[in-house]
């Protein structure tokens, strides 16, 4: 999932400064299930941010709300007369929710209340660690289900870099050598015939990029 962290409340106070009305959207996707922009998340800062405004005597009404994702249009229209009635949005989601809310409302301002930090997994309870860098040419299958482009501090494809140390990272001490647990897992799975073979050249996607499938697009009959 896309791993989020919310912005210090000073800076969102400087985005919405003198907005007028604002409505504080969440999104129920990835961002609640990092604990950033759920429905609580969503209360608990619509509330910080009424507290604020009434003690700068800043004017304009706070509202809340949170939608399945932000990012999908279908999720959105629902809530549109809503998103029209106020000056302003602070959203709760990825950055990709922000970008498709102000595509969507051109003429509302939309503001960011998180950070999008990485495609992760929970570790433990409130610990999500970095697992894909989403760089478009994905070769998990020929490393166990381990990307070294993410998991290695030097993103090599060619194996450890000769500077690990008992199973460590050169880089940082507390970080293992994700190529020595490459090994190990393509050991295990009899797979290790790969790191004979000359490494696949990285075929690295021009930014931004677009996925475009032809078979679930509507042809209209001419």
């Amino acid at each position: 999932m896309i791993i989020l962290t919310r912005k210090g409340l000073d800076e969102i106070e400087e985005m919405i400064k003198g907005c007028g009305s604002l409505l504080v959207l969440g999104c129920e996707t990835c961002s609640a299930m990092c604990f950033t922009g759920g429905q609580r998340q969503v209360e608990e800062l619509a509330s910080l941010i009424r507290m604020k405004k009434t003690m700068s005597g800043d004017e304009g009404e706070v509202v809340e709300d949170a939608i399945a994702r932000q990012c999908e249009i279908e999720f959105i229209e629902p809530i549109a007369d809503k998103i029209k009635g106020c000056n302003a949005v602070l959203s709760l989601a990825c950055g990709a929710g922000v970008q498709t809310l102000a595509k969507v409302f051109p003429d509302t301002r939309i503001f960011p209340a998180l950070n999008t930090k990485f495609i992760g997994r929970a570790v433990e309870r409130g610990v999500w660690a970095e697992v894909c860098m989403a760089c478009g040419d994905c070769i998990l299958g020929r490393t166990a289900g381990i990307c070294p482009v993410t998991r290695c501090a030097k993103g090599l494809l060619n194996g450890p870099c000769g500077g690990a140390s008992g199973g460590k990272c050169e880089v940082s001490k507390d970080r293992p050598c994700a190529w020595q647990e490459i090994y190990h897992a393509m050991k295990r799975l009899n797979m290790l015939h790969y790191l004979k073979e000359k490494p696949q050249v990285k075929d690295w996607p021009i930014h931004p990029d677009k996925v475009v499938r032809e078979d679930l697009m509507t042809v209209e009959s001419t």
